[in-house]
């Protein structure tokens, strides 16, 4: 592990720091602008997510003189380039949408201005951080939708690096998630967590009734038991045998969990236990959760799904050079064009609150309506963090406000066009 977030850089952006420094282009003020192109196929709308990951990293992003002493062994840096790097601070100013913001095609949702050197020299880590907690922020928020209102757990840790892990479970919190199996993102993040077995501590024991009677010892009535190692119509059974109606909750881990969650309802309504919930879990996606709804089902547990982004691991977010000592510069590649200079953004909404457009303007602030809202937020004044930010509770509820403000169509999970349109001004 890195002891600072500095070299969790391309190495062509420290060529471009070492060139620029050498033609006296490094320090000519520039502002930079993260935006995606499209949305991933099916989706609707984006969610803004990693903006507080990103500013804890952006605290510590500076280069030690090991770190140094590697670029200039191997010739990535320069001397000029190396005394930039020993003193390296970033001093300029980021804005942005708020995490927990929805955002469409061309959202300008952050925008870094200062230096060429100091901006370009962040590309790699505000990309790598938005990208990543993005896309699982917006395949989570599919998951909750299609829950209508039941708790998910966030249990995909051990479907990816284990770093991501921490991302993701706050990801995830942010988009809805009632909890993590996480450890590490509870204590980091202050996220519930939540656990209780897996299929191996039933199969240590010498029958699944010793198993259940040991966790139950240990963790009283109100845990979850996994039902499904042997037979799952035995392992109800066994399980209110074990511990009686004053149990928690079963959880159905494989199968046909539509078949099998009305199945054991109707067995745990049988044995006198109605107010047993029922858990299911094992490769859920927001699919397949959307078609449990009408199944008796209390809770669900996701994993594989939220911690790859339910088929788009990433958000598809640009860093891209729109304005040089306050003229706007566009690239013109084909398919890849941009729209010059710095952008301010407002979210149309209707008298009732239902949100119809978003107006994106360039080098102005768009014609403010009644019910209009600025979606473009500080986060950083000459490199210092602006105080009493959104916490991630906070932002959390605010995705949750979106969510309802966006017209009822984008929320669907089918292919479409974007929540509302985006109109350049």
């Amino acid at each position: 592990m890195l002891g600072s977030p500095g070299l969790l850089t391309d190495h062509y952006e420290l060529t471009m720091i070492g060139a620029a420094l050498r033609d006296g282009t490094a320090a000519r003020s520039c502002v930079f602008e993260v935006f995606a192109r499209r949305l991933p196929p099916g989706r609707r709308y984006g969610v803004v997510a990693g903006t507080g990951r990103l500013l804890d990293l952006l605290d510590d992003f500076r280069f030690d003189a090991d770190e140094i002493g590697f670029l200039a062994g191997t010739k990535v840096i320069n001397e000029e380039t190396a005394r930039w790097l020993e003193s390296f601070k970033f001093k300029g100013d980021i804005w942005g949408y708020r995490e927990g913001e929805l955002y469409f095609p061309n959202s300008p949702i952050l925008t870094v201005q200062g230096s060429f050197a100091e901006c370009v020299v962040l590309e790699t880590l505000v990309l790598s951080v938005l990208n990543h907690d993005s896309a699982i922020a917006a395949a989570a928020a599919r998951m909750v939708t299609a829950a209508k209102g039941r708790p998910l757990i966030e249990m995909g840790s051990r479907r990816t690096h284990e770093q991501a892990a921490v991302a993701a479970a706050r990801a995830a919190y942010l988009a809805g998630f009632a909890s993590t199996s996480n450890l590490a993102a509870g204590m980091r993040y202050g996220i519930p967590t939540a656990g209780t077995a897996a299929h191996a501590y039933t199969l240590l024991h010498d029958d699944e009734q010793a198993a259940f009677a040991s966790q139950l010892l240990t963790l009283g009535h109100d845990t979850t038991l996994l039902v499904d190692t042997y037979d799952i119509t035995q392992g109800i059974r066994n399980a209110i045998e074990v511990a009686g109606p004053r149990l928690r909750a079963i959880r159905i881990d494989s199968g046909d969990l539509s078949v099998l969650a009305a199945q054991s309802r109707a067995l745990l309504d049988e044995l006198g236990a109605p107010d047993v919930k029922i858990v299911v879990s094992g490769d859920l996606d927001e699919y397949s959760i959307a078609a449990l709804r009408a199944e008796p089902v209390d809770a669900y547990g996701a994993g594989t799904a939220v911690v790859t982004g339910s088929g788009a691991p990433t958000a598809g977010l640009v860093y891209k050079l729109v304005e040089v000592d306050g003229r706007p510069v566009v690239k013109r590649s084909e398919n890849k064009r941009t729209i010059g200079g710095r952008k301010t953004a407002i979210r149309r909404h209707k008298p009732t609150g239902t949100a119809i457009e978003e107006v994106v303007a360039s080098q102005h602030t768009p014609s403010r309506q009644p019910n209009d809202r600025l979606l473009q937020h500080r986060f950083v004044i000459d490199g210092a963090r602006v105080p009493d930010l959104p916490t991630l509770n906070e932002s959390r509820a605010h995705l949750r406000e979106c969510l309802i403000s966006i017209p009822w169509e984008g929320l669907k999970l089918s292919q479409g066009d974007p929540a509302i349109p985006v109109i350049q001004e």
